[in-house]
Parts: structure tokens; C-alpha cells; sequence
């Protein structure tokens, strides 16, 4: 009997292929967004600094191109681990790839457009970055999306996602209380860069880190001839200028959209993009309404405490994170796509353990898929390739999770033969 062949991104893709054709753009969304977006880049406006609303745009395009490709990690992990499809993962090397030819020049000069410098995401190697990235591997496949997956899942009307959100912001709030313990008394080197650490330069961490990058393209290639996978089945589209508005981005455009994206934040307000310090700033806000002493946390002393005590606009991981899901929800209403998704037992309890998982992890690891992996590689830091290898090494461990929750696995001998 012949087995039916499932498209890959049809089969594991967090948001699923119920859009086979591009709809009419939902109007009535469209102008909701734009009316939100408008009010809330007046008030940035009027009443913050002049960075704030730029960071909003960039937020918007951010999430805007995310959705667009769907362009995942979450699922470029899961691809690779359970069906050896690399596809994503090229694309993956191809955004950093980009990233640090714009990111060298940036930091090495320590440019940026408001005069604060420019500087990376460099961190230190330890136990904490192992546990916590390990723990963000297992957490974003049971919950369904990464950071920014679950904000752009979010903002395309995937409700689930929303459970993901509410206990990411939990889990990253008793990380935050936690991290103390884990960077003061567990085993840890100092922080590596390849650029100013180990004597290369940044021209020199460049030519490496590219090559890496084509190691790990190539590593995919050969697990590919291996496994022979499915390739990824296309999403919708339109032809011609339509196709910047409505329909799919090609994988390896977004990637280069995004490195150029990060860049300009980079320049913007002097650190790359990064998402999950403001899930520990609101879970500590809102604990401060009940009554816990946030202010005593070893996380919010020094310069964290400025940021506790003032308002979450003032903020720029919060304006970039409320640009990303705002710019989804405006792709999501273009193509005619947005709407909420049906909610199971099983998708809730994965999503509630798997946020949890993410928002600690991430405090932990020193930032998300972004700050960590994507930041992180970008600023030339030995942590984010750590990180990129407890996440993979956690999404294995998912696999055989998922099943417990309801969640499918394909299996490359059932479905992908």
C-alpha cells in the first residue's frame, strides 16, 4: 500500500496549513491594527524618547516578515531532529551569515544613530546557559513556538499561543527571582567572543564564523542524503508587487530581512533585538501589584532597577515585542488568514508546561532564540552556538514528549518515506 507523503512544514509547522489559498485581506482587521499602531505610535511619541517609536517600527516589520515566511526556529529545529529536512536550518545560516557581516563593522566602530554605542550580546558559558537553553529546547516544542514564534503566533490569532505567552511571562519572572543562584554559585567561564577574546579581531571572528556557517549548511546537506526527507511544501502567494503585502515570503529573503532588521536595531538602541527581558519585567510588575518585594530580587539591583520602577514603554524590548505582534496581526489580516485556532486539553497543558520551560530557560541562558541564539551568534559570542546545541539537544528530548499531549511527531518510516 502506498504511503501518502506529507509536506514537511504541513506536517510540523506551529500554525497550521489551514490556508491553502490567500483569502480577501480582512479589512475590518486591518484598519483595527492600524488604529492601535497609530495610537500607540502618537503616544510613544509624545511621551518618550525619540528611539521608542522607531523601535515600534521595527518591531512591526519585524513581526510583519515573521509571518510572512513563517519563518520559524521552533520548527526548523523540530524539521531537522525528526525528519532531517535542514531547509530551515540553511535559512538560519544565512540570516547569521548576514547578520555578522553587518554586525562587525557595527560593533567594532560601536556605532549607532542616537550616539549610546553599540554592543552585543556576549555572555558567560556555564551551567546556567546548558540548563537553560536545554530546558528552552524541550519548552518551545511543547509549547509550540519560540519568543518570537509565540509573539507572531499570537498576533496571526493562534489562541493556544496565548497560554504559551501568559506562563512564558511566569516562567521568565521565577527565573528572574532564581538567576542570582544559578550565576553565582554554579561553574561558569567568562564571557568568549571570538572577536575580542580570542585575538582574531573582528575581521577575523568574521572569516570564522562564516565558515561555520557553511559547516553547519553542509552538516544539513549530508543528513538530508541520509535521511531523503520531503521537502517543505510552499505556502500561498501572489505574483508580482502583490507579494510584499500578501501571499509568502521566500525563506531565504526573510532571513536576510531579519539581519538587516537586527542590525538597525543594533544601531537603534545600541543592543541587538532581544525579546524575553520584557516577559521578566511585566511577570515582576505584575507581582509587585500582589505584593511579592520585587525590588529585593538580586535580578532588579543596579542597573535593572531603573527599569522596574519606570513606566514598560519606557522600555524598548517592550515596544519591539508589541511592534512584532502588531506587525503579525497586520500580515495575518492581509492575506485574509487571521483567525482563532481551536483549543484542546492537550495543546493547553503542553502550552502552560512549555511556557514555563521557555521562560525560565531563557533567563537562565541569558536570553531566547533571539537574544541568545540569533544575538548572540551575531555579536560573535561562544554562548549562542551553546545555546543553539542544548536547544536542538532539548527539541530530541520533545519528541518523545510531544505524543503525551497530543501533539504529532511524524516519523520519517510512517509518513515521510
Amino acid at each position: 500500500m502506498e504511503t501518502k507523503v506529507q509536506p514537511v512544514n504541513e506536517a510540523l509547522d506551529p500554525i497550521k496549513r489551514e490556508d491553502k489559498q490567500l483569502n480577501r485581506p480582512q479589512t475590518p482587521l486591518i484598519v483595527a491594527g492600524l488604529v492601535v499602531t497609530a495610537i500607540l505610535m502618537v503616544y510613544l511619541l509624545f511621551t518618550q524618547v525619540a528611539m521608542q517609536p522607531i523601535l515600534l517600527i521595527l518591531g512591526l516589520l519585524l513581526g510583519y516578515t515573521l509571518f510572512h515566511a513563517r519563518f520559524g526556529f521552533t520548527s526548523a529545529f523540530r524539521r531537522l531532529a525528526s525528519v532531517g529536512n535542514g531547509q530551515a536550518v540553511r535559512a538560519h545560516m544565512v540570516m547569521l551569515a548576514v547578520a555578522v557581516t553587518l554586525f562587525a563593522p557595527i560593533l567594532a566602530f560601536g556605532v549607532s544613530f542616537f550616539g549610546t554605542g553599540a554592543s552585543g550580546y556576549v555572555a558567560p558559558v556555564g551551567v546556567s546557559v546548558i540548563l537553560g537553553a536545554f530546558l528552552f529546547g524541550i519548552g518551545m516544542q511543547l509549547g509550540g513556538g519560540c519568543a518570537s514564534g509565540t509573539l507572531y503566533a499570537v498576533g496571526g490569532g493562534r489562541t493556544v499561543m496565548l497560554f504559551t505567552l501568559l506562563f512564558f511571562i511566569v516562567g521568565s519572572t521565577i527565573g528572574a527571582y532564581h538567576l542570582p543562584f544559578w550565576t553565582d554559585e554554579t561553574p561558569s567561564f567568562e564571557p568568549i567572543s571570538l572577536a575580542t577574546s580570542t585575538g582574531l579581531g573582528y575581521g577575523g571572528a568574521w572569516i570564522v564564523s562564516l565558515a561555520l556557517f557553511g559547516f553547519i549548511a553542509w552538516i544539513t546537506l549530508v543528513i538530508e542524503r541520509k535521511k531523503q526527507p520531503p521537502r517543505m511544501a510552499p505556502l500561498p502567494k501572489t505574483a508580482g508587487w502583490k507579494r510584499i503585502f500578501r501571499g509568502s515570503w521566500p525563506l531565504f529573503a526573510a532571513a536576510i530581512g531579519l539581519a538587516v532588521l537586527n542590525a538597525l536595531t543594533l544601531m537603534t538602541r545600541g543592543q541587538p533585538w532581544g525579546i524575553t527581558s520584557a516577559f521578566a519585567l511585566w511577570g515582576s510588575k505584575t507581582a509587585q501589584i500582589f505584593g511579592f518585594d520585587v525590588a529585593s530580587w538580586g535580578y532588579w539591583q543596579g542597573a535593572n532597577a531603573e527599569v522596574l520602577q519606570s513606566s514598560i514603554f519606557t522600555d524598548s524590548t517592550t515596544v519591539l515585542n508589541l511592534g512584532v505582534i502588531l506587525g503579525a496581526f497586520l500580515a495575518s489580516a492581509a492575506g485574509g488568514l487571521f483567525k482563532f485556532s481551536k483549543l484542546t486539553k492537550g495543546n493547553v497543558a503542553a502550552s502552560i508546561i512549555g511556557g514555563l520551560l521557555m521562560g525560565y530557560g531563557a533567563r537562565l541562558a541569558f536570553g531566547c532564540n533571539i537574544g541568545a541564539y540569533f544575538g548572540g551568534i551575531a555579536s560573535f559570542s561562544v554562548h549562542g552556538y551553546v545555546w543553539g546545541l542544548l536547544a536542538l539537544a532539548g527539541t530530541f528530548v520533545a519528541l518523545y514528549l510531544r505524543p503525551l499531549f497530543g501533539l504529532s511527531v511524524p516519523k520519517p518510516k510512517d509518513s515521510f518515506c
